[in-house]
């Protein structure tokens, strides 16, 4: 069978069982099943396809994945977001957009408890949206940073996507999460410097209010409470790799223990969160490790049935320059973002992706950086994108869905422009790993 109709036979079945509802994880499961009897040689494939399964999770460099879900989720669940965001609050003063740069600035440094950008959406939405609506600001104002800044999370280890894109595409995940950190807060000053402009232009998305002079000493007491903890926080799960200190394992460890600690200084490390926090950790790790399973082996079903190896001969046949290629590879991606999850877009890019990267002899971590940036845009992208969804639940009554799509399309762009500056300069996202120090 030509490699070609392999691959249409392979993505029009995933096609049809995501049509159906099916979730992903099963979809690639039912795809491996029947790749393996047909192109392993029938029971022997089969018996071939359990091996794998379990060799690929069956190794220690899986823990990060794991040990990030339970840091975000200890930190989510015992409310440790909602003091850090009122410490934020009081350094703002009166800076045109006030709230919404308090958004950006809140989604920063929630990103590095969470690695979540549903989460982050939930909770910046649930504290801050009452206010800007009692403050006047309108929808575009209010729902986009908001939107715009839970995809920090992404980009500020530790990142849940990006630890999945090292996984899936066999890519270096300390590298990637050292890689992520530059891009993320450039990125959160693209959003600061579109805010202040548009609101100084335009003073009615966001009418300056007056907000009561806090000390600088209750300012920095604050501070030293409630933000620099999660600087130290940030620092237990990256600083160590940077400093060559910790391996990503050992650095997830860390900062899974960091987190813990923190939550009980606080005193919320009740019983209820502990319970909680281990339940869900549970489900999504569950979910992760089944969806890395079906992403390990529908990547050797490619490779064997000769599709990964026909794709990439047609990549390099083509009469594109190699940037080129790597441009259609990012309006793949986003546009599949519009119809499909962010998962369902690893599993079925990355096998496909990484062996052109590899023969074109782009860094795999420069482009592993472009794709979590194009899997951030996908959570906000219409018609399907998932934070659209939490957004609309927590919206104010009379929010339509038109509103939230308006108001996150100016933040899709100011992503896109980011993926642009590191395709133009990739040191953006190369500098830290390459500077990282060795052991």
């Amino acid at each position: 069978m030509d490699w070609q109709l392999t691959l249409i036979i392979i993505l029009g079945a995933l096609v049809v069982l995501m049509s159906i509802g099916l979730p992903v994880a099963f979809c690639f499961l039912a795809i491996n099943v029947v790749g393996a009897f047909l192109f392993w040689k029938g029971e022997l494939g089969l018996e071939q396809l359990v091996s794998n399964l379990i060799t690929s999770v069956a190794s220690f460099t899986m823990m990060p994945i794991l040990l990030f879900v339970l840091m975000g989720e200890v930190m989510f669940i015992s409310g440790v977001g909602p003091m850090m965001l009122d410490t934020l609050d009081k350094w703002l003063g009166r800076l045109p957009g006030r709230l919404s740069l308090l958004a950006v600035a809140a989604g920063t440094l929630f990103g590095a408890l969470t690695g979540a950008s549903m989460a982050s959406v939930a909770m910046l939405g649930s504290n801050l949206m009452p206010e800007m609506e009692k403050r006047g600001y309108k929808k575009p104002m209010t729902m986009g940073p908001i939107l715009g800044s839970g995809g920090l999370a992404i980009l500020i280890p530790p990142s849940s996507i990006a630890v999945l894109v090292g996984a899936i595409g066999e890519i270096s995940i300390g590298r990637i999460l050292l890689a992520i950190i530059l891009p993320g807060l450039v990125l959160a000053g693209i959003f600061s410097i579109y805010i202040i402009l548009r609101c100084t232009f335009n003073p009615s998305l966001a009418p300056s209010y007056q907000v009561d002079p806090t000390p600088l000493s209750v300012k920095l007491i604050a501070t030293v409470k409630y933000v620099l903890p999660i600087g130290i926080i940030l620092f237990l799960v990256v600083g160590i790799i940077f400093v060559g200190l910790a391996t990503p394992e050992e650095a997830a460890a860390s900062g899974t223990l960091g987190s813990f600690l923190l939550a009980a200084a606080y005193r919320r490390l009740t019983w209820e969160v502990l319970k909680k926090t281990f339940h869900n950790t549970l489900k999504i790790s569950v979910m992760i490790l089944m969806i890395i399973c079906g992403a390990a082996v529908f990547s050797q079903i490619m490779s064997f049935s000769g599709a990964s190896r026909g794709l990439t001969e047609l990549a390099i046949s083509l009469p594109l320059s190699p940037i080129m290629i790597i441009i259609t590879m990012q309006l793949v991606g986003l546009f599949l973002g519009c119809f499909i999850s962010v998962i369902a877009i690893m599993m079925i890019c990355l096998p496909i992706f990484m062996p052109i990267i590899t023969a074109f002899n782009f860094d795999p971590v420069w482009f592993a950086v472009l794709f979590v940036i194009n899997m951030e845009v996908a959570q906000i992208t219409p018609p399907y994108g998932m934070s659209l969804f939490v957004m609309k639940g927590i919206a104010p009554d009379g929010t339509t869905t038109q509103d939230i799509w308006r108001a996150s399309v100016p933040f899709i762009l100011l992503d896109i422009v980011l993926m642009v500056l590191i395709m133009i300069f990739p040191d953006i996202a190369l500098w830290l790993p390459n500077m990282k120090l060795k052991p």
